[in-house]
């Protein structure tokens, strides 16, 4: 059972009560709309393309809050979007339709990963990855992720206050990803993971590859130009080093 105040605290609307309803915003009247849907006390939620008719801040102003519906409540969502990082976001699990029929459905990281599906073509591709914070640089306001696999390996990302032990998930763009023969250290970009060449596609740009990688256990892509993957000598099983900029991961 969902209580009126429950509602209020996770929409963040309790300052909005005594408002006419001509007077919000679009994500104000959005996140009201939302709260509406939880005070039936659903045993699930369907949202179809929720955000759609906002602009992006606005968007940017509700994404916080359908994400505490999703770690802070006991109830399915059923998510429809055409926005990637909606999905990445806030999905567990993907099924992916095209004219009426599922092409794939799986867990969120390793759907996004897949070199056979559309997904993985375009500009916008990239992988879901969630660790856990284990460390902090106060003076450079870095912060250390763990990813799954016990020792797995760790990434440096700028991100606002967060704590230790707690949970962060990362959209890494298949674009930000670069590939290397070694781990060489002079360069401004902090993470450098160790990864295994899994699959290579042809990319939606004929002068592009992506590249399918195994980071100890963690999927990642590279879109990489055709050249660079002949001058690597790119192919399955073969031990390269992926290097993110630090500034291009977000949470």
């Amino acid at each position: 059972k969902i209580k009126l105040e429950q509602a209020c605290q996770l929409l963040g609307i309790g300052h909005l009560l005594d408002r006419k309803p001509a007077t919000l915003s679009g994500g104000e009247a959005q996140r009201v709309g939302i709260a509406r849907a939880l005070l039936s006390s659903p045993r699930l939620l369907l949202m179809d393309e929720p955000l759609a008719a906002l602009d992006s801040a606005r968007k940017r102003e509700i994404l916080p809050y359908l994400e505490r519906l999703h770690d802070e409540l006991d109830i399915p969502l059923i998510y429809v979007s055409h926005a990637q990082d909606e999905v990445a976001r806030l999905a567990d699990h993907l099924v992916l339709l095209e004219q009426g029929k599922a092409l794939a459905s799986g867990p969120i990281g390793q759907t996004l990963a897949r070199l056979d599906l559309s997904l993985a073509q375009g500009e916008d591709a990239g992988v879901v990855l969630e660790g856990v914070v284990v460390g902090h640089d106060p003076h450079f306001e870095l912060f250390d992720l763990r990813l799954p696999g016990g020792e797995g390996p760790l990434l440096r990302i700028a991100h606002p206050a967060l704590h230790m032990g707690s949970t962060l998930r990362l959209k890494v763009q298949a674009r930000d990803v670069s590939l290397a023969l070694s781990a060489d250290g002079a360069s401004s970009i902090l993470n450098r993971l160790p990864v295994r060449v899994r699959e290579c596609r042809a990319a939606d740009n004929p002068a592009h590859v992506m590249v399918s990688l195994d980071a100890s256990g963690s999927p990642l892509l590279a879109r990489i130009t055709r050249y660079s993957a002949e001058q690597l000598g790119v192919q399955p099983g073969q031990n390269l080093w992926a290097q993110i900029k630090s500034v291009a991961l977000l949470g």
